[in-house]
C-alpha cells in the first residue's frame, strides 16, 4: 500500500543546510546532549513494546533515554511537526516518499555525515539503501525489513510430492497448469481490502516488473523517467494475466480474486481438500491465518521465494519495505548514538524474539527469530542479489494509493485490457 507526502512546506529553521550537504538541519525534539533523544514513528501496540525493549540494554549501557512516540497518522504529524519548527531527533519513515520530500526541503540529515556508509551498506540486503538516495547521497538507513516476495503453501501441497523450489516464473506456471488439470487451482489469491481493494495486485505487477526487466528499469517507472504504459510495464500486466487469470489459475477466478480479503486468500489451502496451494504475499501475513495454523505454523505451512523470470534479469530480487530512520537533529551527539544503533546489525534481538519483526542486515543473528518460518523468510531477503521497495509506496499517491488500484480491479475483472490499464494511470500521474 502507499501514502507519499505531497505539498511544499516552508523551511522553519534558516540554519538547515541544503538537501546535497546536509549540515545544520533543524531542530527540535531534546536539548543537543541532555541524554534524551526523541523519535517519532508510525508503530505502535506490539511492535512499539518491540522496539522499546529492543532498546533497553542499549540504555542501560549509553545512559541515553529514548523516548518513543507514535501516530497512526504518522505523515501529517511529521508534516505538521516540520512546519512548526517542533522536529524530533529521529523519525522512522514507513515509505520512503515522505523522507524523500524533506530531504528536498532540507530536513534530514546525509548519513555519511555521522555513519561509516561502506560499513553499513556491506552488511544491508543490496539495494536497501537506494530508496532514500536523493542526487547521489543517502539520507536515512532501515531499521527493520517487510519481504514481500514470497510463497507460501500448506502441508496438502507438500504431500503431493511437486517442488517446493523453482529456478523460475516460467516453470511455476508449468507446474501450476498440471496442478490445475489435476483438479486443484494453483494459486490462492485476494484482492479485497474494503476502499483499498486492489492494492494485493500492485504487488504483482511490481514483482514482475522487477524480475522480467531488472532494477534499472523498475527505478525509472516507479519514479516516471518512463511513462506507466511503456511497453514493458504493459507486458508484466500480460504476464500476471497468464499466471493468475487464465481458467483454473486460480481459486474462484477473477470474480473470487476481487472479492476475497487478502488476509483471508489462503484459508482455501487449508481446507481438506486444499483448494488451491500457492499465495505470494509478504510476511506479515501469518498473522492472518487461522488459530490452529498460527500456533503450529513450521508444521502447517512451508514458504519459498518468488523465483526470477527466465530472460529477465539475471539475480534473485527481493520486493519489500521497511521503516527507515532518518535523523533531524545532527547536532546532538546522543542522537547520533541511537542512529548509529538503531540501523546497525545488533538492533532488534529482543523483538525478534517477539516474532513479527525482520533486520534488513544480513549479518543479525538467525537465532533470534522465534520460528523456522522466520529464519527461513529472513535467509531469502539475506540471499538476495538485490532488495527494491514496494513500488506503489514510491510513487505519488494519486498513482500508489489511487489509480495503480483501481486499475488492477479494471484488470483483474476483464473490464480493460492491460494497456487501458496502463494508459488510464499514466494519464492520472500529477503533472
Amino acid at each position: 500500500m502507499s501514502l507519499t507526502l505531497t505539498g511544499c512546506l516552508q523551511d522553519p529553521n534558516p540554519r538547515a543546510g541544503g538537501a546535497g550537504g546536509g549540515e545544520g538541519v533543524a531542530q527540535g525534539g531534546s536539548t543537543d546532549g541532555d541524554k534524551v533523544v526523541t523519535v517519532l514513528g508510525a508503530f505502535g501496540g506490539d511492535e512499539a513494546v518491540g522496539f522499546r525493549e529492543s532498546l533497553k540494554k542499549f540504555e542501560a549501557e549509553s545512559g541515553i533515554k529514548v523516548e518513543y512516540n507514535n501516530s497512526t497518522d504518522f505523515t501529517t504529524i511529521i508534516k505538521a511537526r516540520v512546519r512548526s519548527g517542533d522536529t524530533p531527533d529521529i523519525a522512522m519513515f514507513p515509505q520512503p516518499g515522505g523522507l524523500i520530500e524533506l530531504v528536498k526541503e532540507n530536513q534530514i540529515q546525509a548519513i555519511d555525515t555521522y555513519l561509516d556508509y561502506d560499513e553499513i551498506n556491506s552488511t544491508l540486503i543490496p539495494g536497501f539503501l537506494d530508496a532514500a538516495r536523493v542526487n547521489g547521497r543517502v539520507y536515512g538507513a532501515p531499521m527493520r525489513m517487510a519481504v514481500k516476495s514470497i510463497v507460501w503453501y500448506p502441508a496438502a501441497y507438500e504431500a503431493t510430492g511437486k517442488p517446493t523450489e523453482f529456478t523460475s516464473v516460467q516453470e511455476m506456471q508449468q507446474i501450476g497448469a498440471e496442478i490445475a488439470t489435476e483438479g486443484t487451482a494453483p494459486w490462492c489469491v485476494g484482492f479485497e481490502s474494503g476502499p483499498g481493494t486492489g492494492w494485493p495486485g500492485t504487488d504483482w505487477i511490481e514483482e514482475l516488473v522487477l524480475r522480467m526487466w531488472g532494477p534499472d528499469v523498475y527505478d525509472q517507472w516507479t519514479s516516471h523517467k518512463i511513462p506507466f504504459n511503456d511497453e514493458r510495464i504493459v507486458a508484466a500486466f500480460e504476464e500476471m494475466d497468464k499466471l493468475l487469470l487464465t481458467d483454473g489459475a486460480s481459486w474462484g477466478g477473477s470474480r473470487g480474486i476481487l472479492a476475497t480479503a487478502f488476509g483471508d486468500a489462503m484459508n482455501p489451502a487449508f481446507e481438506t481438500p486444499a483448494k488451491c496451494y500457492w499465495m505470494r504475499q509478504g510476511n506479515f501475513i501469518s498473522g492472518f491465518f487461522p488459530t490452529t495454523i498460527q500456533s503450529n505454523l513450521d508444521a502447517e505451512v512451508g514458504t519459498t521465494v518468488f523465483p526470477p523470470y527466465e530472460g529477465g534479469f539475471a539475480g534473485q530480487p527481493i520486493l519489500g519495505g521497511g521503516d527507515i530512520a532518518a535523523l533531524f537533529n545532527g547536532d546532538d551527539p546522543d542522537a547520533i548514538e541511537v542512529m548509529k544503533f538503531l540501523t546497525s546489525d545488533q538492533f532488534g534481538g529482543e523483538w525478534a524474539q517477539m516474532g513479527g519483526w525482520l533486520s534488513p542486515h544480513k549479518t543479525f543473528d538467525a537465532a533470534n527469530y522465534p520460528d523456522e518460518t522466520t529464519r527461513s523468510i529472513a535467509e531469502m531477503a539475506a540471499n538476495a542479489d538485490v532488495f527494491r521497495y514496494d513500488g506503489s509506496d514510491l510513487m505519488p499517491n494519486a498513482v500508489g494509493g489511487g489509480s495503480f488500484w483501481s486499475g488492477m480491479v479494471d484488470f483483474t475483472s476483464g473490464a480493460k485490457t492491460a494497456q487501458q490499464v496502463a494508459d488510464d494511470i499514466e494519464k492520472s500521474w500529477p503533472q
